[in-house]
């Protein structure tokens, strides 16, 4: 699997009421990541329009202060 770019997560813009990373796509929609996804594992967001994908750079224990900005206990554990 090739990503268009490798994106660090603090570049990234969270929306805490849909708890969603986005990032702008080249294509003029965004790329998109769930909190639950990326505290599962996942690490590759992708563009709904088109078929470009990034790979989102973080730690799982970054995942926590994000946890407390959507207003939700963090699971347990924030380990990979």
């Amino acid at each position: 699997m090739s990503t268009y770019d490798d994106i660090e997560i603090e570049d990234m813009t969270f929306l805490p009421e849909t708890q969603m990373f986005t990032y702008p796509c080249p294509c003029g929609d965004r790329f998109e990541i769930l909190l639950e996804d990326m505290f599962d594992g996942e690490n590759i967001a992708v563009c709904p329009s088109c078929s470009l994908m990034i790979e989102v750079i973080f730690e799982p224990e970054d995942l926590a202060e994000f946890y407390e900005k959507a207003g939700l206990p963090a699971p347990t554990p924030i380990a990979a």
